[in-house]
């Protein structure tokens, strides 16, 4: 592809553009703090009889070579997992993220990180750097701890940096400033793992009370959680991330003192904030396994593959362009593909390349799928903006398109319903899950938009499993997804975009500047 300058005549608007859309899915935090200040609860709500060996202890014998598999569909089941692990490790807690926001569900997971670390965990945070909202302190305050250690990937675009600083990277390093890490991954003790779609803020986890995403997890037991952390070794020991100490270069500003999380275990223990219920669900996880191991729905497999790209990716690449681990893995399953392709992506944004791949697949046979969101579902128009340039061409390359609906019936089952109030009830609904099916066999779970960003410039990681009936169980949700109630079908005479305002349908027009290379 020809490089950022032949797409735009000043590359001052360009980086403009880039900085609106690159924030324009972030969770909107209020100014003020958000941990009260009062006195510390006193409710011991921990099982100390219980470890997270002793939890497993029904899987044992399975987790030795074979690798149990549970996709985490609904939001609260996924905070309930991260809970469950995090509240009974043992050893270690290894956390990968693109965003970790201190809102709600932030400071909820911070404090039984924290947890964690008082019981001698050692837990160690990565997050990139493009994404961080939280003021410098505060992630000071959290680094202090002596078992807990953070890093920030490729630093240089946001923390500490105003906006003539960030306007210089990208000026004088676009394509470093764009290179992103996008993985998603939770590890516990080595043995127990959740990768996926979400990041940690409410909207991931149905908390958010506006607007909130249907995401997809999975959750990892035994054997294949060893791939997931070799990834996240290298991903620590990289020369991209920095610890957070040495990067913002306050060592002695912030010395650890056991009462500097007062107020975020005062928050975490407020009702109004993590709900008894949750916590109810959360003691019973152990329980859940087991019925869902009984149900089939824990499947367990000899072998899973995880891919993870390397940090860096593309670094001695020049332009735009040069692929990665994960995007060479998706290409050979889709041009393995014989009869079926089912995919759930946020954002659709192909290169000819891309059309090709998929006109291949339709001119052999294949009926291909995609379930996308709609301008009125979507949070980033300017990766809608380009999608909507080229909505025609993929329906001319066979495609089969539908997109979301930001009030799917779905979300009725979907939500958690300890939030199902008349506020809940209200808010919009937006996609947020990246899956594919293939032969109703191989299911792909994981990180990848399909976008050019996520072929070519950030980090991801997929796992593919090969069981029909793992496959079985997640192409029943989609299949629901794909009617009309949830979505709508896109033809050559039809689409929604007249559904929305007139004032966001201008915003999205005038995003049409941007190259899609960099979306």
């Amino acid at each position: 592809m020809m490089l950022i300058k032949t797409y735009v005549t000043s590359l001052k608007s360009l980086i403009l553009f880039f900085l609106f859309s690159i924030t324009s899915c972030l969770p909107q935090e209020d100014s003020e703090s958000t941990i009260i200040s009062s006195d510390i609860c006193n409710d011991s709500y921990r099982n100390d009889s219980i470890t997270l060996t002793s939890g497993l202890v029904p899987f044992r014998d399975l987790m030795t070579d074979q690798t149990g598999a549970l996709v985490l569909e609904d939001g609260s089941g996924a905070l309930i997992a991260r809970a469950w692990l995090s509240e009974y490790a043992e050893k270690t807690i290894d956390i990968q993220y693109f965003i970790f926001s201190l809102d709600n569900i932030g400071l909820i997971a911070s404090e039984y990180l924290v947890r964690a670390a008082n019981r001698g965990v050692k837990v160690r945070i990565v997050v990139d750097d493009i994404m961080v909202k939280a003021d410098i302190e505060d992630i000071l305050v959290f680094a202090s701890h002596p078992n807990i250690s953070v890093k920030i990937y490729n630093p240089g675009v946001n923390l500490g940096k105003n906006i003539y600083d960030k306007l210089k990277k990208f000026t004088l390093d676009f394509r470093g400033a764009n290179q992103r890490m996008h993985n998603k991954t939770f590890i516990v003790d080595g043995k127990a793992v959740i990768t996926g779609g979400r990041n940690i803020a409410d909207e991931y986890f149905d908390y958010d009370h506006d607007y909130n995403f249907r995401d997809r997890d999975i959750l990892l037991l035994g054997k294949g959680s060893k791939q997931v952390q070799s990834s996240f070794e290298e991903f620590w020991e990289s020369s991209l991330s920095h610890d957070i100490k040495d990067l913002m270069d306050m060592n002695n500003s912030n010395n650890y003192e056991s009462d500097n999380f007062n107020n975020l275990h005062d928050y975490a223990c407020d009702p109004q904030n993590l709900w008894p219920e949750i916590r109810v669900r959360i003691d019973s996880f152990p329980d859940f396994l087991i019925q869902e191991n009984r149900s089939h729905n824990l499947v367990w497999l000899s072998n899973i593959e995880f891919i993870s790209d390397q940090p860096g990716k593309n670094n001695v690449t020049s332009g735009l362009t040069g692929g990665g681990a994960t995007t060479s893995a998706l290409i050979r399953l889709i041009d393995e593909a014989k009869s079926s392709i089912e995919i759930q992506t946020p954002y659709l944004i192909t290169t000819d390349l891309g059309k090709s791949i998929f006109k291949a697949a339709t001119d052999r046979g294949v009926e291909v799928r995609i379930l996308t969101n709609s301008l009125a579902s979507t949070d980033n128009v300017e990766a809608f903006s380009s999608y909507q340039s080229d909505r025609e061409n993929l329906l001319d390359a066979g495609i089969k398109i539908f997109e979301f609906r930001p009030d799917a019936s779905v979300m009725k089952t979907l939500l958690t319903g300890e939030l199902h109030d008349s506020s809940v009830n209200h808010s919009l609904f937006g996609l947020h899950a990246k899956t594919m099916i293939i032969d109703n066999e191989v299911t792909v779970i994981g990180t990848f938009n399909l976008d050019p960003r996520s072929a070519n410039l950030n980090t991801e990681c997929i796992v593919v499993i090969r069981s029909a009936e793992l496959a079985r169980g997640v192409l029943t949700g989609i299949e629901k997804e794909f009617q009309s109630e949830n979505s709508w079908r896109i033809t050559r005479d039809f689409n929604p975009d007249n559904t929305v305002s007139r004032s966001k349908r201008v915003k999205t027009w005038t995003r049409k500047l941007i190259p899609k290379e960099i979306l």
